[in-house]
Formats: C-alpha cells, sequence, structure tokens
C-alpha cells in the first residue's frame, strides 16, 4: 500500500496577497495584483504591467545577514517557508536533521542579484563583484538557503520546468516522502521583475503589451493576447500521513495523484500530450472524471494554447463539464510559483466549498468551457485537479483531495 502524502503547512507571497489569509480573501473576492512595475523603470519596454507581492520589507522578517546575500525571490521564498511551517506546527530544532528536506522549482534563479553584479562587473571591475553571486543567482538557491536555515539536511533537490515547476516539484516531494522521508518543504517561489529577468521574458514572445490591468491578462477570451507575469508563490509543507497523525497535525488535504507528460516535437503531426498527463493523474489518484469538482487552469491567454488546453479539458470530461478557474488573472502568471499557489487555492477551495473566479474575462464559447467568471461559486468540492503546462513543452497535472477521515486520524479541526 502506497504511502499517503498530506498536506499540513502552507506559506503564500502573491501579488494579491502577502499571507496565505490575506491571499485567499483577496481571491475570492476578484481582488487583483496586476499594476504597473515598480521594481524598476519600465517605461521603455514594450510591456509595463506585473503582479508585484505588496508591502514586503525582507528585513522584517529575515535577520539583516541574509539580505546581502540573497535575492528578492529568494527572501520571498524564505519568509513563505518560515510561514509554512509556523502553519503545520513544525519547529524543525525538534526534528532529526535528515528527517526532512526541501524540493522546490525555479525558472530563472536570482535574476535581480544576478544582474546587479554583471553591473559592478562590468562598471567597476571583478573586486567589486560579491562573493555571494556564486550561489545568489542559481537555480537551486531556494532550497539551498531554506534547508540552511531550518537545518533540512535530508533528501532535497530543485525541478526547472518552466510554470509546471509548480507541481512537479510537489510531485517529486511526493516521491521522497514515499521512500521514508517524514516532511518535505516544496513548492516554488519566483520573481525576476529586473531588466535583465525582463528581456528574458519578453523574448518568449507571450507577453500581454497591453496597459490596462483589466484587459491585459484574459485567458479563454476571444482576443486574448498573451498573459501579465508575476512574482511570488506558494511553499508546502508535505508529510506522510501517519506521521502528521501521529503528532495530531492539522491536515489540509492529499496529494492524490499526479501525471507529467512532455509535447511531441513541434511540426511532427502528433498531438499535445497534456489530456494524457490529466489522464494519467486522474488514474494515479483512483478517481473518475466526475469526481473532480472543480480545474484549476493553466490559462496561457496564448489563443493557440488555449485551445489546446480547452480540448484537453473537453476531451476528459466532456463539454462545460467540469466548472474551470484561472484565478491567476489576478495574480498575473508567477512561472515556477504558479502551479503552487493554484495548489493553494485548490485546496482552501475545497475547505471552504467555494470556487474562486476568473476575473476580467468573457469567455470564449468555442472553447466549450464551463469558465467561473466574475463572482466566486458555492460548490461542495471532494477532489480538485490543478493543470500547469511549461514553455518547451511540460505538461504536469495534479489532483488534491480533501482530507480523509480528518477528525477520525486525530487531527485538529481549524
Amino acid at each position: 500500500m502506497s504511502v499517503r502524502t498530506v498536506v499540513t503547512g502552507i506559506g503564500v507571497t502573491a501579488p494579491n496577497g502577502l499571507g496565505t489569509d490575506d491571499y485567499w480573501t483577496a481571491t475570492r473576492e476578484g481582488v487583483g495584483g496586476i499594476g504597473e512595475i515598480t521594481r524598476f523603470d519600465a517605461s521603455g519596454y514594450p510591456s509595463r504591467l506585473a503582479g508585484e507581492v505588496p508591502g514586503f520589507v525582507a528585513k522584517e522578517y529575515l535577520p539583516n545577514r541574509l539580505i546581502p546575500q540573497t535575492d528578492h525571490m529568494t527572501r520571498l521564498a524564505l519568509v513563505a517557508a518560515d510561514w509554512a511551517l509556523a502553519d503545520a506546527d513544525v519547529r524543525p530544532q525538534e526534528w532529526s536533521e535528515f528527517d526532512m528536506g526541501v524540493v522546490t522549482a525555479s525558472s530563472s534563479g536570482g535574476f535581480e542579484f544576478g544582474q546587479g553584479e554583471l553591473q559592478n562587473l562590468w562598471a567597476k571591475g571583478g573586486q567589486y563583484v560579491s562573493a555571494y553571486q556564486s550561489f545568489a543567482w542559481f537555480y537551486a538557491v531556494n532550497t539551498g538557503q531554506i534547508s540552511i536555515r531550518n537545518g533540512m539536511r535530508g533528501p532535497s533537490g530543485v525541478v526547472v520546468s518552466d510554470q509546471a515547476g509548480g507541481l512537479d516539484a510537489v510531485a517529486q516531494a511526493r516521491r521522497l516522502i514515499r521512500k521514508g522521508s517524514r516532511l518535505i518543504v516544496t513548492g516554488g517561489v519566483d520573481g525576476s521583475i529586473c531588466p535583465w529577468g525582463w528581456v528574458a521574458q519578453l523574448a518568449g514572445g507571450r507577453l500581454s503589451t497591453d496597459d490596462r490591468p483589466d484587459r491585459a491578462y484574459r485567458p479563454f477570451a476571444p482576443d486574448a493576447a498573451g498573459h501579465v507575469p508575476g512574482e511570488g508563490g506558494a511553499l508546502l509543507v508535505l508529510e506522510d500521513a501517519d506521521v502528521a497523525r501521529e503528532r495530531g497535525a492539522h491536515v489540509h488535504g492529499e496529494i492524490a495523484g499526479y501525471g507529467a507528460t512532455f509535447d511531441p516535437r513541434p511540426g511532427s503531426g502528433r498531438p499535445p500530450a497534456l489530456e494524457r498527463a490529466i489522464r494519467v493523474a486522474l488514474a494515479d489518484a483512483g478517481c473518475e472524471p466526475g469526481d473532480i469538482g472543480v480545474v484549476f487552469a493553466d490559462a496561457a491567454a496564448v489563443p493557440e494554447l488555449d485551445r489546446q488546453e480547452a480540448d484537453a479539458i473537453g476531451a476528459v470530461f466532456g463539454p462545460r463539464g467540469v466548472p474551470v478557474t484561472a484565478p491567476k488573472t489576478m495574480t498575473g502568471r508567477l512561472y515556477s510559483g504558479a502551479a503552487s499557489l493554484d495548489l493553494v487555492a485548490a485546496l482552501l477551495s475545497i475547505r471552504d466549498g467555494v470556487i474562486p473566479p476568473t476575473t476580467n474575462v468573457t469567455p470564449d464559447p468555442a472553447y466549450g468551457l464551463d469558465l467561473v467568471v466574475d463572482a466566486p461559486r458555492p460548490a461542495a468540492i471532494e477532489s480538485a485537479l490543478v493543470i500547469a503546462r511549461g514553455e518547451g513543452g511540460f505538461n504536469s497535472a495534479m489532483v488534491v483531495r480533501r482530507p480523509r477521515n480528518n477528525r477520525a486520524e486525530g487531527s485538529q479541526e481549524r
């Protein structure tokens, strides 16, 4: 019998809310966090909107020694990890250091930190480049810093698969739990809203150039024209369900199923592989399509990709066969942070019996989706499906489920 993996802690740093409660309140009410870029002067670039985490002052949460050695996105990740561990009622110093690990996703590493050091190199010389550049830019830096800060020396790692990374990291953490780890901090927090990172994102050709926050990012709309990027994300604490029960932990939900595929080479004539990823995730969870109460869509807002996603959802669930939502229209697409934030929204939707809306979108009926728009929709949900797709062909799908017999397992109610 497979070890069941449950979520016992959540930490959120999102453009429409700093902390889980602020994020969820805003998301339920359809309050967006997209606006003009403030982290640098973007007036000369074709895209000028982003989802920035509001009111985040790192020194209010982290020791001064960490500030000069970390990028902005790592500071967000460290705080999200602290909040997730506190939510799980875990004090790492009381655990065996080899029982705990960290698996995060990253799409770019510490771009802003790297840009600053490159500027120092060009303008002043190599002696002015910080020694911290050796790791602060690196994709694995969030995993490393969270591990060091909390004394977590168990199996750890990082995955790089663009927007799909948040699910792929959680899936890898689930594998480690099944192999015997007692606790893994996992998910994704990203952020590269700086000139160097912005140019890299523009090169992908998928950013919206609309300057109106309520019109710039509208997946599944007839005139969808790209997405707005954002920063932040969510980190989760995953545990073996038996370990969580033994210590009386509150359980947010179960990571019940996962599937991942890779699209065929462009021009091959073969169809995209997203539908197969969804079916694999459902089978892994032991679910039928009718068991899923809501789908959190990837929502690329690129017509060809929206069409592929709608076709895959329709093939599995039937035309308008399941409610679909994309609350990331309020935050922007957060790269490796996007899917783990959607997982949090899915777990809270199950808890509260409500589906958050997709904002600013009048959906094209031709997609055949039951897209939840404008207002939250009450719904009794036992299981939810989260879809994430990464540039280059990554497809991931994950099923989360209401915790089984929460009271019987001795968990604390919240």
